[in-house]
């Protein structure tokens, strides 16, 4: 079945050559980042996914997979302030927001802004901070602004939060309120190197000589691109694929998927539906096509919905992992 309507009102040959243009720089980034990153090729097409639309990212995985690093180098290659924030037990709201200061000259309180106020914000093990902490964290991500006192300050865009969490050290930890987690567009899943990958890494942490990350791309190009990747186009049919993925998870039932019933407690909110559409538009732009197909929507599925699926504790007593209900999904669903 075409998944391009042929009454379609949109002139999709001029549409991809416009696309095909405007996306160029994509490489160049890429190219860039490869210059500190060895192998990571998934997750830094995540990170810029997640750039392109306007989305935050909360990376997965175990310590020293170079997550700090393609963040770091990420700012670099597009000239962005960034801001890291190791989170820990006794980190208070006012040490990530910024906080009123009495000034005795002028016998009147300033505000000192805190590291919020940056493009990228690396949130460092974000799962270790308590409440207070996640909800002043919540009002930046969502709002694009922080609140002191009683003045409210925009935040510059781009504006990007990009949180990583250690999936084996659980001592010490505060599991993230599900509100929170459903704010963060992808949740990607970051895995070990492979060996010839990981024998480029050792020759390269060996030499002596850093290799720069240089600015390769303009903060108005991004932001230009996030409006280019709107105008993807998506047909009507893969708009109701992305429903029937999302509603699967909701009414197992109506899609003869009573299987995976029992293991879903909760299915996936309508951000999940909003950030199939918007990563999967995004996710054609980076293969600089000016359409979406199915494929796109199962290559960024798993990150889009992987934490916005709750599991029932007969799942967990079975080691049954939203991974697997997704596959379930993604099979049992009607491809157009």
């Amino acid at each position: 079945m075409d998944i391009i309507a042929s009454n379609s009102p949109v002139d999709i040959a001029s549409l991809n050559e416009r696309i095909n243009r405007e996306s160029a720089f994509v490489d160049v980034l890429s190219m860039e980042l490869g210059k500190a990153i060895v192998g990571q090729k998934y997750m830094v097409e995540r990170l810029l996914l997640a750039l392109l639309s306007n989305g935050h990212i909360l990376l997965e995985g175990v310590p020293g997979l170079a997550k700090t690093l393609a963040i770091k180098s990420l700012a670099s290659a597009i000239h962005a302030k960034f801001s890291r924030i190791q989170f820990t037990p006794d980190l208070l709201p006012a040490d990530l927001t910024g906080t009123m200061i009495y000034n005795q000259r002028e016998n009147n309180f300033i505000v000192k802004k805190g590291p919020v106020f940056a493009n990228l914000i690396l949130a460092d093990e974000i799962n270790r901070a308590p409440a207070k902490v996640q909800s002043a964290l919540l009002e930046a991500m969502q709002e694009k602004q922080v609140t002191i006192g009683d003045e409210t300050f925009k935040l510059e865009e781009p504006f990007l939060v990009l949180a990583t969490q250690n999936p084996i050290e659980q001592e010490g930890t505060y599991p993230l309120p599900e509100a929170q987690v459903d704010r963060f567009m992808l949740k990607v899943v970051v895995t070990y190197p492979k060996k010839e990958e990981e024998r480029l890494i050792i020759r390269q942490n060996l030499e002596f000589a850093n290799r720069p990350i240089n600015q390769v791309v303009k903060q108005e190009d991004i932001l230009n691109a996030r409006k280019t990747v709107r105008d993807v186009y998506m047909d009507e049919k893969i708009e109701r694929y992305i429903l029937d993925i999302v509603f699967a998870t909701r009414n197992p039932s109506e899609y003869k998927l009573d299987k995976i019933k029992p293991f879903i407690n909760y299915g996936a909110s309508p951000r999940a539906s909003i950030n199939l559409a918007l990563a999967s538009k995004a996710y054609a732009f980076i293969k600089r096509r000016g359409y979406v197909i199915p494929e796109d929507i199962r290559a960024i599925c798993f990150d889009v919905m992987r934490h916005r699926i709750g599991l029932t504790y007969e799942a967990e007593a079975e080691n049954i992992t939203s991974e697997e209900i997704i596959s379930e999904i993604l099979n049992a669903v009607e491809v157009p």
